[in-house]
């Protein structure tokens, strides 16, 4: 997939929810949310034939805590909804390394090649990462209001990006070469 095309597609529903939120309040703003994920499923799908475990699994906890947000007019689920998904991202990767699994080798394995210490330090990096994001979410939540809740949660996508970028010079550091082809 374009690589722009595909950024459009994971972002989408975000900035739905963060220009729908601005508008018109966190209910309105999770009921777009729910319909924009939906949208961004069915184009990746369209476009690829397949669908990434990652955005399954977090539609999954948008349709779920959505449905409760609107269902019982309680916007605690959409902010809680952010701190089970990155813990359980956080003990999912974790956990993995516990039984010998390198989980985040089996969702970039194709696009990046590292060795095995590599994998295993990116893996506690970012599970770390997610359960900090998890135990951050949960003070913010309860301490400020909906709508700079929603400020924070912007936040969180430089946040994460630069959190992301940093870890470049460890996977260089951990980068393993293809062979090159030998001339024909």
């Amino acid at each position: 997939m374009n690589p722009l095309v595909k950024i459009l597609i994971e972002a989408g529903p975000l900035v739905a929810f963060f220009l729908s939120n601005w508008l018109a309040g966190i209910f309105w703003a999770t009921g777009i949310f729910m319909a924009a994920t939906a949208i961004a499923l069915l184009l990746s799908w369209l476009l690829t034939r397949k669908l990434a475990v990652i955005p399954l699994i977090s539609a999954g906890f948008v349709a779920i805590f959505g449905v409760l947000t609107l269902w019982l007019h309680d916007e605690t689920f959409i902010k809680v909804k952010v701190t089970l998904i990155n813990a359980l991202f956080g003990v999912i990767l974790l956990g993995g390394l516990l039984f010998g699994q390198t989980f985040l080798k089996y969702v970039m394995g194709e696009a990046v090649k590292m060795t095995e210490q590599g994998w295993r330090a990116l893996t506690i990096r970012w599970g770390i990462f997610f359960l900090l994001v998890a135990l951050v979410n949960e003070v913010v939540w309860r301490m400020v209001s909906t709508d700079n809740w929603v400020n924070f949660k912007l936040a969180l996508l430089p946040v994460t990006l630069v959190f992301a970028l940093s870890q470049a010079p460890m996977m260089t550091k951990h980068m393993i070469q293809d062979d090159p082809k030998p001339p024909q």
